[in-house]
């Protein structure tokens, strides 16, 4: 007869349930293993020549990712076809490292006829869907490097009363592969008035043809009013209207990175001048959502339509054939590798068992 022992149940029946047990340690774990491991992030940037995207881009990051760029002359530009520059650099601050990959597009909108500038841009987006695609199929899963684009800066000239067909046309290409934030470049040409009448023209035009722009996520009902306030403030300010500059100028007394004009200095860093701190904190705070946006819902897109592609394709078609009326099987590309792979397979082994009879034979 089994004896139950009483003095476990007296032993379990004094814990506390209010007792801490220690999982609420485990975000510590996650934020070790995540420092330790690193952080990786691709940002694109497109837009037209003189806009101030690789300035901008070294202001954000404070660092100098172009240093031996050629500028083309106009004779040049005249005949360009865009081209694909990715540059990475290693950012360490307070022992977070990032992997920082930016990709350029010198040559968009500088041709005369750009109705086919963004294709190679196109291109370029689904090659790293479907590299990633490929080695998340492979056997080594484990160093997969992510170069999927997690988020789009399209640059959109001051100059102008809001959109350009090619801004339109463009956006509309891309955002359903990519997280567009649109940017209104060279900001310190523009008065506060002109400024906000260009952000609301850019707002109607945007909706007005359907284009999906990247959504800054909702606040929590339980998240504190100081990052609701900032959500607010960030989504209010888009696009956001910036301008770059790596130049540090004495203002008062004080190290300010600005551009020195005639009747005073733009701080690039002050919120009453530009967006550039509102571009910066929403690329930072939201570096994660981007990425997750990327992952389920662009690269889901790409994936669930590869796929799609693939099973028709790889599904095998039977025909008929006109005179006989005899059935032939049409293989695929891929089915017709791995037959072709059976067959020398079975031949090594027949001869193989040829090589052991004969050897048998000998003895």
């Amino acid at each position: 007869m089994f004896l139950f022992p009483f003095f476990l149940l007296r032993q379990f029946s004094n814990v506390e349930t209010s007792g801490y047990v220690g999982f609420a340690n485990l975000p510590n774990q996650v934020h070790r293993k995540s420092v330790k491991k690193g952080f990786e992030f691709t940002l694109m940037v497109v837009g037209e020549s003189g806009l101030g995207k690789s300035t901008l881009v070294n202001s954000l990051f404070l660092s100098d990712l172009y240093p031996e760029r050629v500028i083309p002359n106009a004779v040049e530009k005249q005949n360009t076809t865009v081209k694909l520059d990715a540059s990475t650099v290693e950012i360490e601050e307070r022992g977070v490292k990032l992997r920082l990959t930016v990709v350029d597009t010198p040559g968009f909108g500088d041709a005369i006829d750009n109705s086919d500038s963004f294709s190679a841009i196109l291109e370029y987006i689904d090659e790293q869907y479907e590299r990633f695609l490929r080695d998340e199929s492979g056997l080594n899963r484990r160093n997969i490097v992510d170069n999927r684009i997690h988020c789009c800066f399209y640059f959109i000239s001051p100059f102008g009363h809001g959109l350009k067909p090619l801004d339109i046309e463009f956006m509309k290409k891309l955002h359903c592969k990519v997280n567009i934030v649109p940017v209104i470049a060279k900001a310190d040409v523009l008065t506060k008035k002109e400024i906000q009448r260009l952000k609301c023209r850019i707002l109607q035009e945007i909706e007005e043809n359907g284009i999906k722009i990247y959504p800054l996520p909702d606040c929590d009902s339980d998240e504190d009013e100081d990052y609701k306030e900032q959500v607010r403030q960030l989504k209010e300010a888009v696009p956001f209207a910036v301008c770059g500059s790596t130049t540090l100028l004495e203002v008062k007394g004080r190290k300010v990175r600005g551009r020195l004009y005639p009747w005073g200095v733009v701080e690039v860093e002050n919120p009453e001048h530009c967006d550039f701190i509102k571009l910066r904190t929403m690329l930072i705070t939201h570096m994660q959502d981007l990425q997750e946006v990327t992952q389920e819902v662009h690269y889901e897109n790409y994936r669930s339509e590869r796929l799609a592609k693939s099973v028709r394709k790889n599904t095998n078609s039977v025909i008929k054939d006109e005179n006989g009326g005899a059935v032939v099987e049409v293989l695929s590309e891929k089915d017709r590798i791995l037959r072709e792979k059976e067959e020398e397979i079975r031949m090594m082994q027949m001869k193989l068992a040829q090589m052991q009879a004969k050897f048998q034979a000998q003895k």
